[in-house]
């Protein structure tokens, strides 16, 4: 289970464990992260044979792919309208005060709610970006009225409900990785 940041503190994403694993991809290593990102159930054995490599040498790279934060985890993609989540939306929410405890609390209370997909701090107009799916137009007000404005320091949101989604994707663009 992944560790929740303490409150009172903001949640900062960490640093890959070795920055200089960036530099360390080869062509090989880009391929399987490659396959990898279009099929993550592809067995070992079919892995390495389309980037030529024995299976134990595969599981070497890819423990090492691993261990470096370079694979931070495998998950399943699901299709969340076929799951009754229809609406798609981004809040844009600002603090009223941006003291550690405010911030924190915020960071805090927002990862503890499922349907928020995503939470990123910005500069700008606002303070954070949410990414967020619910059911339907009430889901939504509730999860606005009842939930995210009565996080402590929460100014104001402004909503944005998503009427098509031109492009989604999880996979990075490893070709322009250096």
């Amino acid at each position: 289970m992944p560790k929740q940041p303490a409150r009172g503190k903001s949640k900062v994403k960490p640093a890959l464990k070795h920055s200089e694993s960036l530099q360390a991809l080869d062509e090989i290593d880009r391929q399987i992260l490659q396959l990898l990102q279009e099929n993550s159930r592809i067995t070992s054995t079919e892995l390495a044979r389309q980037v030529n490599l024995s299976t134990p040498g595969l599981q070497k790279r890819l423990k090492k792919l691993e261990t470096t934060g370079v694979i931070g985890r495998y998950v399943t993609l699901m299709n969340r309208e076929a799951l009754g989540l229809d609406l798609l939306c981004f809040a844009q929410v600002t603090l009223a005060h941006h003291q550690p405890e405010c911030v924190g609390e915020f960071c805090h209370q927002v990862t503890e709610l499922p349907e928020v997909l995503e939470c990123h701090h910005l500069t700008g107009d606002f303070d954070y970006l949410l990414k967020v799916v619910v059911a339907n137009h009430q889901h939504l007000e509730q999860l606005l009225s009842e939930k995210i404005t009565k996080i402590p320091g929460v100014d104001r949101i402004r909503t944005n409900i998503v009427l098509n989604e031109i492009k989604t994707s999880t996979s990075l663009p490893l070709k322009s990785v250096h």
